[in-house]
């Protein structure tokens, strides 16, 4: 039998290297009556199977050749198992816990306020936050991790259940966990008081953002490289000296529902030292504990009115970073996922916090099925170089076209989105995004395909040309009488207000110039409309310096 690692999916997704049955059209040749081939009848499918009929590639000119979209995949890490009260014994238990909801409400907030009073204690006058806060700053600090346990009480969590023990901070100066709900910084901070990583957003939280301040917090922005890179250094820096407490991370970046890991960030895994694994169990039957979508206060009220909410914690063995400096971190984070996923009996899907931004996206914009359009982001980040700010902008433009419940788009609401009439242009650029030749695109395919065409590296090389060929006076800025030829140019029979559709489309500021930077800027946010500036360039003989890169380009 042949053995399958965690990461494996039960159901193998058909290859884009299997044989598909295809009947290429070309309209421009005659068949030769040299070439009996020629003459062979198409083949025929059987079976109600669709013959597939390829279009010409509108991007070839790039260096672009038909590119694959891995299958869909039907798990959703983020989704809630009881966003719902349902059934009878629910809704008797939650009405049989309401008197004691309102002990546990008194309990919360006298710990809480017991907490915040110690903290700033604990904080005061204290203004060397380089260094690790002092021992009798700490002593204090017992104060509020104690209340901390009398919060998770209060929440239901009357006892937790724990297995192995944390390593000395000596040997594993960084632990890392899963995220599943709130519960587990909590937890973390009564248990081991450690130095956490966290969104610079926590700080603003009220109470809760002092408390962390006296972890003596990293804090990052996820969108920023610098943020990024001033983070992990900070890291390295902590973990290297035994006075400050081990560094927590939760490499996901954001909460699971549990029932998967998603894909880790490296900034636990970069410094190259010794990790402790930990993972984080919530077994329950009527109600999910796990973050998801669900609002603070609907997920607290449902703890509160629950008997008891079961934990569980396990302290994994530790994992060294490798011998060889070869090995990269993303070696490292791996090693660490399987573990973890192995312990926790799931798989490590390519999710990443870029996939819960586009389902909150399409959630609040009213999508039937907003979960569709998770497109496991980490993979297009490591083969596209796509950030997740630029895959939300493209989810915009795509739900601009008016996408059906199941969240596809037709050619017709397609062509309308990118302002193109209904053309053979547009149904070229519409059957190179349609891999499945099935007269529809998804989010996915979209985003695959705009990727696809952006990664090209003679992409911008075509901007620039193509910007050249409209700014004829060179003054930096686009004519829109030279850019209306060029669009005509590739689409014969374009009418004033559709060619005025597209020059608004450029000209974002309505100044009624197109400079250079508005220019690029367009093509950046909508990359497909690269193809309509190919006959011209293909075509056009430049005379200076443009001839090279035209050669690059043929």
């Amino acid at each position: 039998m042949a053995e399958y690692d965690l990461t494996s999916p039960l159901l193998s997704p058909r290859s884009s290297d299997q044989p598909q049955t295809v009947l290429t059209v070309d309209e421009d040749s005659e068949p030769s009556d040299q070439s009996p081939s020629n003459h062979q009848p198409p083949h025929q499918t059987h079976n109600d199977e669709k013959t597939t009929l390829t279009s010409s590639n509108p991007y070839a000119f790039l260096g672009s050749d038909a590119h694959s979209v891995p299958a869909p995949t039907t798990v959703d890490p983020f989704r809630n198992g009881t966003p719902l009260i349902s059934g009878v014994y629910e809704a008797v238990k939650i009405v049989l816990c309401l008197p004691i909801m309102l002990l546990r409400l008194v309990l919360f907030g006298a710990c809480l306020a017991v907490g915040y009073i110690a903290t700033r204690i604990a904080l005061e006058g204290w203004k060397d936050k380089q260094n690790p806060m002092p021992k009798w700053r700490c002593r204090i600090m017992w104060v509020t991790r104690i209340c901390a346990r009398f919060i998770l009480f209060s929440f239901g969590y009357q006892w937790i259940r724990r297995k192995g023990k944390p390593a000395p901070r000596e040997i594993a100066p960084i632990v890392v966990s899963n995220h599943v709900s709130y519960i587990e910084p909590i937890f973390y901070f009564y248990e081991l008081f450690p130095t956490i990583v966290a969104s610079e957003s926590h700080d603003s939280m009220p109470f809760v953002g002092t408390i962390i301040r006296a972890m003596q917090v990293i804090y990052v922005n996820r969108f920023s490289p610098a943020s990024r890179k001033n983070a992990v250094n900070e890291i390295k820096r902590r973990a290297s000296c035994d006075k400050f407490p081990r560094v927590l991370l939760f490499p996901e970046g954001t909460t699971t529902n549990g029932k998967v890991l998603i894909s880790f960030q490296l900034g636990a895994f970069i410094p190259g030292h010794p990790i402790q694994p930990i993972i984080v169990r919530y077994p329950h039957v009527h109600f999910d504990q796990s973050w998801g979508l669900i609002s603070l206060a609907k997920l607290m009220f449902r703890m509160f009115t629950q008997f008891h909410n079961y934990m569980e914690v396990e302290y994994l063995p530790i994992i060294m970073p490798p011998d060889n400096e070869k090995l990269s971190a993303v070696h490292f984070a791996e090693r660490t996922g399987q573990a973890m996923a192995s312990a926790l009996n799931v798989v490590q899907t390519s999710h990443s916090y870029g996939d819960l931004m586009l389902l909150m996206k399409a959630a609040e914009l009213q999508q039937e099925r907003p979960w569709s359009y998770m497109v496991e982001m980490a993979r297009i980040e490591s083969l596209y170089h796509i950030s997740s700010l630029e895959a939300v902008d493209f989810l915009d433009k795509f739900l601009s076209m008016n996408p059906d419940t199941s969240g596809c788009v037709k050619l017709h609401d397609f062509s309308r989105g990118l302002r193109l009439k209904a053309c053979k242009l547009s149904e070229e650029i519409f059957g190179f995004l349609d891999v499945e030749k099935n007269g529809s695109i998804t989010f996915k395919q979209f985003l695959f395909g705009v990727a696809h065409v952006m990664k090209k590296p003679l992409f911008m090389q075509a901007c620039e040309l193509a910007f050249a060929e409209c700014d004829v006076r060179g003054d930096n800025y686009c004519m829109k009488e030279e850019l209306s030829n060029i669009l005509r140019h590739a689409i014969p029979d374009l009418n004033e207000d559709e060619v005025h559709g597209l020059l608004n489309l450029f000209d974002s500021n309505n100044d009624g110039r197109i400079s250079r930077d508005d220019f690029i800027t367009c093509l950046r946010k909508n990359p497909l409309l690269i193809a309509l500036f190919s006959p011209r360039l293909l075509q056009k003989d430049f005379s200076r310096g443009g001839d090279r890169m035209l050669q690059d380009i043929v």
